[in-house]
């Protein structure tokens, strides 16, 4: 997949092609939050090599994809993330000092105190692993008459995991509300799509599964955002889930521990159109946008960034308690074992 497929669902073009799906003042918002991601994705690549935050997954070249995915969804939709959706995140009110924090080791993205209200959940780092918890949380909220849908993220690679394969038939099965989005990015680390699955897409997966599937060019903000919203409102109205696979291009490593010229041609990605300047040629052709306004965006990602990143250097430390919580509601005696043998302070010999 070296390059964007053309039957494939676009909405806009760099010529200004209209599209209803979004005012001025939205597309404005989501353009501020994909230079806001690009901005600190940069930021946190150079933060890893300076040993200042953990390995780190970036997401250059998804930014129209999980931000069009995100403002899709309403407050109260539930959306389980991964983590390399630092921007789905940020759609979500995540305050960006709460993700640098994380990437810290000091913080788990969300306020889990009141369980009540989390609705954006942590991201999962074993693959598709939160696939059946989204389709259980799915269809609690329907026992329960909720009018909400949840979403999931997930990467090309999760498609081989078992776990999508039985979130997606126990979905189907059960008409769960649950929307599937898989950012299919091209590799799974180092393993191109080709030998991933040998389906032509995987949207097409859907079909095994009695559920809909569609295709969207992942470097279309407002494609991404119809796609998504008619997903939601399938589900939601008791039409089943959607498999929605947006296909766009990683434009950087799989992790800051990773190298992909050992495993692609870098040419690749000039074969793919940015979909911040896709979104942003949009903003120009459609609405008149001026170079001053996009300075001026650039302006406030670039101190927001820096601001997070001071707040976050000088939180508080990471409790180490908190390892322990929040998987047993009764800690059965091998955690409450193991958390006697971690070492509270390293430097110090026992």
């Amino acid at each position: 997949m070296a390059s964007l497929p053309q039957n494939i669902k676009s909405a806009m073009d760099v010529d200004g092609s209209d599209s209803t799906a979004m005012s001025r003042e939205e597309l404005v918002e989501c353009y501020r939050l994909q230079v806001l991601a690009r901005t600190f994705d940069e930021k946190a690549v150079s933060l890893h090599r300076q040993g200042r935050i953990g390995t780190y997954a970036p997401l250059a070249g998804h930014e129209a994809t999980q931000v069009g995915a995100a403002m899709a969804l309403s407050p109260e939709d539930y959306c389980f993330p991964t983590y390399r959706d630092h921007a789905i995140y940020l759609a979500r009110g995540v305050d960006l000092a709460s993700v640098l924090t994380h990437l810290r080791g000091a913080g788990n993205y969300v306020d889990r105190a009141d369980p009540e209200t989390v609705r954006t959940f942590p991201p999962t780092i074993p693959i598709a692993t939160h696939l059946p918890h989204a389709v259980g949380v799915g269809m609690a909220a329907d026992y329960h008459d909720d009018d909400v849908v949840a979403l999931a993220s997930f990467g090309d690679g999760a498609t081989s995991e078992g776990d999508f394969h039985e979130a997606l038939n126990f979905a189907g099965v059960f008409d769960a509300p649950v929307v599937f989005l898989c950012q299919n990015n091209g590799y799974a680390i180092s393993t191109p799509f080709e030998r991933q699955t040998a389906s032509e897409s995987i949207a097409i997966k859907a079909d095994a599964y009695g559920i809909e599937g569609v295709r969207v060019d992942g470097t279309d903000l407002l494609a991404v955002y119809e796609t998504v919203s008619e997903a939601l409102a399938r589900a939601g109205d008791g039409d089943g889930p959607t498999l929605v696979e947006a296909v766009a291009y990683r434009t950087g490593a799989h992790t800051t521990t990773d190298d992909p010229t050992k495993y692609r041609d870098e040419s690749e990605a000039e074969e793919w159109p940015d979909p911040n300047e896709r979104t942003r040629q949009y903003l120009v052709d459609a609405h008149g946008w001026t170079d001053e306004a996009d300075a001026q965006v650039h302006e406030w990602a670039d101190d927001r960034v820096q601001h997070a990143v001071e707040e976050a250097e000088t939180a508080d430390p990471y409790d180490l308690d908190d390892a322990f919580e929040n998987v047993y509601a009764r800690p059965p005696a091998s955690v409450l074992e193991q958390r006697e043998e971690v070492v509270d302070d390293p430097s110090v010999r026992r």
